[in-house]
């Protein structure tokens, strides 16, 4: 029995690893073995988002969202501003409350989404250089409004609301990672 049939398997099941514990895909640039975040950063300072909507609080609970995602998915720490090697700053531009579908003839809403936009600079404090810079970034989230369809329950805002700016923190840290 022939051993390359053995070592060939070996080998794509090596590399399979190997790229499963460390590879990063960029649609425009291909696979990219290890970190796609600078190794010359190592800590950030994320102050509380500003907010210039008339929703409160979204803007508490979009920073701690972009804090835990920087620490879940980057090798840098979040620290305080004066202690930082870069300072992501922004403001929460806009939130909309949109009815998607209604109950015919009667104009309950079935479904609704939510668009949060925000601006934001990633900024080196080191030298002052801007690193990231997007004005009207945006996420959506849909959710299923209480009461919801035909006496279902349904979902609270609150739902919908979490979901969109859970998926604008990881697009902004995503917006972080370096040009490789």
């Amino acid at each position: 029995m022939s051993r390359r049939p053995l070592i060939v398997a070996a080998v794509a099941c090596w590399a399979s690893l190997v790229c499963a514990a460390g590879c990063a895909s960029d649609p425009h640039k291909g696979y990219v073995l290890g970190s796609t975040y600078d190794s010359g950063v190592r800590t950030v300072a994320v102050p509380v988002f500003d907010n210039t909507t008339y929703t409160p609080g979204i803007e508490q609970t979009l920073t701690d969202a972009i804090t835990k995602e920087i620490m879940a998915r980057t090798p840098w720490r979040v620290v305080s501003r004066g202690n930082a090697d870069t300072e992501l700053t922004g403001a929460i531009a806009n939130y909309d409350l949109f009815a998607i579908t209604r109950t015919p003839g009667v104009g309950l809403t079935q479904e609704q989404s939510i668009t949060i936009r925000v601006n934001f600079v990633w900024r080196d404090v080191r030298d002052g250089t801007v690193r990231a810079e997007r004005e009207n970034f945006s996420a959506t989230s849909t959710f299923i409004p209480s009461p919801g369809i035909a006496g279902e329950p349904g979902e609270r805002i609150e739902i919908g609301e979490r979901e969109a700016i859970e998926e604008l923190a990881r697009a902004i840290v995503g917006e972080m990672r370096s040009e490789f």
